[in-house]
C-alpha cells in the first residue's frame, strides 16, 4: 500500500531526556549522592514490598488482596521486575488466577491486569505459554460469572495480551478471538442465556479482537468467519455510541489492509467452475461482498464529516472524524496513516494500520508504564522495531541526576575519580625517576 506524500503526522511527546535545569543546588547534589549510595538499599526495599504484596494475596479479606494487587501493578509499571518474576512467577500467577476465580469484580479486574503485565515482563517463551495455557479457562469462566462492564473489559485485555505474548500457533490466537466474539455474537442454543452487551463491552471486545487480528495470517481464518465478522462490524458503524463506531472502524480497516474482502471475491469467482447451483451461490456471495464494501465506504464517508449533535463531546467527535478520514483515504487511494511518538529522545514510528492498532492497544493497557516498557522491554522494542536512546555509564541506564554526577567536574564521583588518577600519575612519575611516592594514599580508595 502507498503512503501519502504529505502525511498528517500524529506526533506525541511521551517523555523527554532534555535536562532544563542549569543550576545545581546543594539539595540536588545531596540527592545525587543518596541515589548512588542508597541504590542497593532502595532495590532491597522495593523487593521486600513486592514480597509482602504477594504474601497479602493469601489473605482472606478481599480489600487486602485488592490493595496488594494495586501495589504490584504500580511496581510493574514503574520498573521491569525481571528478578522478582524469576523468583515469584508461579506464585504470582496462581494467586492472580485464584483472585479471578473467587474475587470481587474489582479484584478480578486487578488480577487480570497483573497477569497481563506479568506476560509482557517475561516476554515470549515457555513461561508466557504457561500463562496462556493456565489462564484461558479461568478467564473464559469469569466472563460468565457476571456482566459488570469494567471487569469484562479487564478480562478481555488480559486475554488479548497473554495470547499476543504466549500464543505460538494461529489456532491458539483464533481460539482466544472466538472466546471474545462469543460475548457479543453468541451461538444460540437451549442452554445459552443472552445478555445484551453494553457499549463498553462491545468496544472492549472489538478492540481486543482487532489487536489479535493484527497477528493473524488472513488465509488461516475461514471465509465464513471473516464474512460473519465483517457483516457484524459494519452494523456497528450505525450504533449511537461513538466509541463503538471508532472501534468498529479500526477493526474493519485491519481487515481491509489484510485484503480479506479480496480473498472472498477470489474464492467466490473461483467456485464458479462447479455446478449451476454452486455457481449461482458464489455469484450471490460475490454480489453480497461488493455491496457490503460499498455500504461500508458510504458510511465511512458520512462519519468522516459528521456534525456534532447536542451533548456531543468535541474530543470524541474529532477523534472519529480523524479516524474515518484516514480510513476513507485508505479505501479510496490505498494510503496508510503514519504516526510518530517521541519516547526518550527517539521516535517510535508506525506506517500500517496493524502497527497503529497494536500501539494504541498497548498504550491503553500499560498507561503510565508505557514509556518505561518501551525504553527497557526488549519484547516490545522488537514488536515495533524501536531502538531507545540510552544514557550509558558502564552499560547501565541512568537518570539525568546521575548523568550530572558523572559529567560535572564538581561532582563527588568525578572528584574521587580525578584524585585517584592523580595518585596513579604520581606513582608512575616516581617509578620513572627511580623512587616510589610514599604515603600518597591507599590506591584502592
Amino acid at each position: 500500500m502507498g503512503k501519502r506524500k504529505t502525511q498528517r503526522k500524529n506526533a506525541a511527546m511521551l517523555d523527554s531526556d532534555d535536562d532544563n535545569s542549569s543550576v545545581s543546588s546543594s539539595s540536588t547534589m545531596r540527592s545525587d549522592r543518596m541515589s548512588v549510595s542508597g541504590t542497593e538499599e532502595v532495590e532491597l526495599n522495593k523487593d521486600s514490598l513486592l514480597d509482602e504484596a504477594v504474601d497479602n494475596l493469601y489473605e482472606k479479606r478481599g480489600s487486602t488482596r485488592e490493595k496488594a494487587l494495586a501495589s504490584i501493578i504500580e511496581a510493574f509499571n514503574s520498573n521491569l521486575q525481571h528478578e522478582f518474576v524469576e523468583k515469584k512467577f508461579a506464585t504470582l500467577l496462581h494467586r492472580c488466577l485464584n483472585s479471578i476465580k473467587k474475587g470481587s469484580s474489582k479484584e478480578i479486574s486487578l488480577a487480570s491486569h497483573t497477569i497481563g503485565l506479568l506476560a509482557l515482563t517475561i516476554g515470549p517463551g515457555d513461561k508466557a505459554r504457561e500463562i496462556l495455557e493456565e489462564s484461558i479457562t479461568p478467564v473464559s469462566q469469569a466472563f460468565k460469572s457476571g456482566y459488570e462492564s469494567s471487569k469484562i473489559a479487564s478480562l478481555l485485555e488480559c486475554l488479548a495480551i497473554i495470547t499476543f505474548v504466549g500464543g505460538i500457533e494461529s489456532e491458539e490466537t483464533e481460539k482466544s478471538m472466538q472466546i471474545m466474539w462469543q460475548l457479543v455474537h453468541p451461538k444460540l442454543g437451549s442452554n445459552v442465556i443472552t445478555v445484551k452487551p453494553s457499549a463498553v463491552v462491545i468496544t472492549a471486545v472489538v478492540s481486543a479482537w482487532s489487536f489479535l487480528l493484527t497477528t493473524m495470517d488472513r488465509w488461516s481464518l475461514s471465509p465464513k468467519l471473516w464474512l460473519e465478522s465483517i457483516t457484524y462490524l459494519s452494523s456497528l458503524l450505525d450504533k449511537d455510541d461513538r466509541s463503538v463506531r471508532i472501534a468498529a472502524g479500526e477493526a474493519l480497516e485491519v481487515i481491509f489492509e489484510m485484503g480479506s474482502l479480496e480473498k472472498f471475491a477470489t474464492e467466490a469467482e473461483g467456485s464458479n467452475n462447479g455446478s449451476v447451483s454452486e455457481g449461482n451461490k458464489s455469484k450471490e456471495g460475490l454480489l453480497h461482498i461488493q455491496g457490503l464494501r460499498a455500504k461500508i465506504l458510504n458510511k465511512v464517508r458520512d462519519l468522516s464529516v459528521e456534525a456534532g449533535g447536542k451533548g456531543s463531546a468535541k474530543k470524541d467527535l474529532n477523534n472519529q472524524r480523524s479516524l474515518f478520514k484516514d480510513v476513507l483515504e485508505f479505501l479510496e487511494d490505498g494510503y496508510c496513516p503514519e504516526t510518530s511518538l517521541k519516547i526518550g529522545g527517539e521516535s517510535l514510528q508506525t506506517s500500517t494500520w496493524s502497527q497503529l492498532i497494536q500501539l494504541n492497544f498497548l498504550r491503553r493497557f500499560l498507561g503510565g508504564g508505557f514509556t518505561k516498557h518501551m525504553q527497557e522491554n526488549e519484547f516490545l522494542q522488537d514488536v515495533f522495531g524501536f531502538t531507545p536512546k540510552k544514557n550509558l555509564v558502564g552499560g547501565e541506564h541512568v537518570s539525568n541526576n546521575l548523568k550530572r554526577m558523572y559529567k560535572s567536574p564538581n561532582s563527588v564521583i568525578n572528584k574521587a575519580r580525578t584524585q585517584h588518577l592523580n595518585k596513579q600519575r604520581m606513582l608512575s612519575e616516581g617509578k620513572k625517576i627511580g623512587h616510589f611516592a610514599v604515603n600518597v594514599g591507599d590506591e584502592d580508595s
